[in-house]
């Protein structure tokens, strides 16, 4: 049912164990996270016995009969008669979905669409689903399948989630479809349809519901669910707020992968290739961990958008809404290679055409590297476009190498500088290089021109989107510029007995401002009301208390301070200095 070297989550937290980075972070919820499907259908039927309905939702990617099928063994033994009815059977059919969805998938391109900006509802029959009545002879009637509050019955709701990696790897083992599709599609096709078409539909569905789930379910572990009450899961999504969290980060392979992450962070599948990505905190992927009586439930970090955006963002949240802004991710191409020569879109170009609402502003923090480690940036001085334009085609078409440093500049690498890539510039890192990617949160929107001849782990070429690059590039952000404008100046903005606070500048162009705290034993950081995410990049790990909430953090896990925490305390439980690297919107983006 999925294809992936990553574990599945555990069901308790027994199996946690770890001294360093810890791959599986928890939030402990003072709320019971039940497991079963025998219990959770016992609840449906006790809190069902008047009106004798339920109606079961979820997100796309959920395996349906194989949980209908766990849960009929529970009624059967309880001798209840069940009426079941698929809210599939209410779709519209594939080929009008298409249609409806033509312009958003865009075609036959690999990567592109743009955002649809319809609804759940514009994928079903509206007759057909007033056509699904409940069967007044069967002790409880039950709609389910993604959509399933669609019928909008007067009775208890439950709602299955799945994680996004989750949902990707069920999707590369052909186990899931898209919403409302009976064809079978290649992977970069089912991917672009998620996340241009199902991911934004899905998640405006999930919104409305919140507030009236009855029952949150994991269902990743098909045969083995965890569970909660939905008011105790709200209570927990409020208590969020008030303290430091983590969302669970995952991994994945690349062909330019490399070996740091194997050899550092614990837990890891050492079977993998490599580990090119870690998704630490790029929200519309992540999924945090409610641990309730040591059982573990994971939920999509949207719904914490959902809830209670202001708390979370605070002076951002009338900006981004219900998108999170800034992300973090690893880049690792220790023993690995060069990343391709790319830039990324334009602000007006990444909403015309893709349907975003902000672009993908990047910064390279180099974490960690070796001392050949470079990193490309900028466009030689003498850059000519169409010379370099004829190079890149002629590598694509013809399989001619380019002699990359003709025209984009490299600089060496050193720990904890940071490299600045507003939209438009041409970039790579170079191998040999830990990057903490500090970004905007946009993620998939790289327009690669040159990558080297390769071929993907899979044995087929990367997409190259020359023409979407020159459509973006800015010529101009070359020679002196590159130095001057797109390599951070560190400059010391407060200091104290034992600490400082390094103000790393960013590009104007950078909605978020970043800075490095450098301290012997504690520093206390005011949030003014800004959501902060934050990680250890040099030292140990660090106590961070907000409030009555103490949490530890290890070295290169990143944290969420949410903006209603005014001030939170951080002090250093390792033997030298610890380095804090705190991102946050500027309030002049707000």
């Amino acid at each position: 049912m999925r294809s992936s070297t990553q574990t599945l989550l555990p069901l308790t937290n027994a199996d946690l164990s770890c001294q360093r980075y810890n791959i599986i972070p928890t939030f402990k919820s003072g709320h019971e996270v039940q497991t079963g499907h025998d219990r959770l259908a016992q609840s449906i039927l006790d809190k069902s016995a008047a009106n004798k309905t339920v109606m079961i939702d979820g997100f796309g990617g959920v395996l349906w009969e194989s949980f209908r099928a766990n849960m009929e063994q529970h009624f059967v033994r309880s001798g209840k008669k069940i009426q079941w009815l698929a809210i599939d059977s209410c779709l519209k059919g594939s080929d009008e979905i298409k249609e409806m969805i033509a312009a958003s998938v865009n075609g036959d391109d690999r990567v592109f669409g743009k955002k649809y900006t319809g609804s759940l509802a514009d994928f079903f029959d509206e007759e057909k689903i007033q056509q699904l009545v409940p069967d007044d002879s069967a002790d409880l009637c039950i709609v389910y399948g993604t959509g399933a509050a669609l019928v909008k019955w007067q009775a208890p709701l439950v709602y299955l989630d799945v994680p996004k990696n989750e949902i990707q790897y069920r999707m590369r083992a052909k186990s899931i479809k898209n919403l409302g599709s009976d064809e079978e599609l290649e992977n970069y096709q089912l991917y672009k349809r998620f996340y241009f078409v199902d991911w934004p539909v899905l998640n405006k569905h999930k919104e409305m519901l919140l507030p009236e789930i009855d029952y949150i379910v994991d269902e990743q572990r098909v045969n083995e669910i965890t569970w909660m009450k939905g008011d105790e899961f709200r209570n927990t999504l409020d208590a969020m707020y008030e303290q430091p969290f983590r969302a669970r980060p995952w991994f994945e392979a690349g062909i330019w992968g490399g070996n740091w992450m194997k050899q550092k962070l614990e837990g890891l599948p050492p079977e993998e290739i490599n580990y090119a990505w870690s998704f630490e905190l790029i929200t519309p992927e992540n999924g945090v961990v409610v641990e309730g009586n040591h059982n573990l439930l994971e939920v999509s970090f949207d719904f914490l958008l959902f809830r209670n955006n202001d708390k979370l963002l605070g002076k951002a949240a009338d900006r981004f809404g219900h998108e999170f802004p800034i992300r973090f991710d690893f880049l690792d191409t220790y023993d690995g290679g060069n990343l391709s020569i790319q830039c990324h879109p334009r602000p007006q170009y990444i909403q015309e055409h893709f349907g975003e609402t902000f672009t993908q502003d990047e910064t390279y923090y180099i974490l960690d590297c070796e001392p050949d480690a470079d990193v490309y940036l900028g466009f030689q001085d003498d850059i000519n476009p169409d010379e370099f334009k004829q190079a890149l085609l002629d590598a694509q078409n013809e399989g001619i190498e380019m002699p990359a440093e003709k025209y984009v500049r490299k600089f060496k690498a050193r720990k904890h500088d940071l490299f600045l890539i507003p939209n438009g510039t041409v970039h790579a890192s170079g191998k040999n290089n830990m990057v903490l990617e500090i970004s905007s949160t946009p993620y998939i929107f790289t327009f690669k021109m040159y990558d080297w001849l390769r071929l993907d782990l899979n044995g087929n070429p990367r997409p190259i989107n020359i023409d979407h690059a020159f459509n973006n590039l800015y010529f101009d952000r070359k020679g002196d510029y590159v130095p001057e404008k797109l390599i951070s100046k560190q400059e010391v903005a407060d200091e104290w007995d034992g600490g400082r606070r390094i103000s790393l500048s960013t590009h104007e162009e950078h909605f978020y401002a970043v800075d490095r705290y450098e301290f012997d034993r504690e520093v206390i950081i005011t949030t003014k009301g800004q959501c902060q995410i934050c990680m250890l990049v040099e030292g140990e790990s660090v106590e961070v208390t907000a409030g009555n909430f103490p949490s530890v953090f290890n070295y290169a896990e990143t944290f969420v301070i949410p903006a209603a925490v005014e001030q939170y305390i951080v002090r250093n439980r390792g033997a030298g200095k610890a380095f804090l690297v705190v991102a946050y919107v500027k309030d002049e983006y707000c």
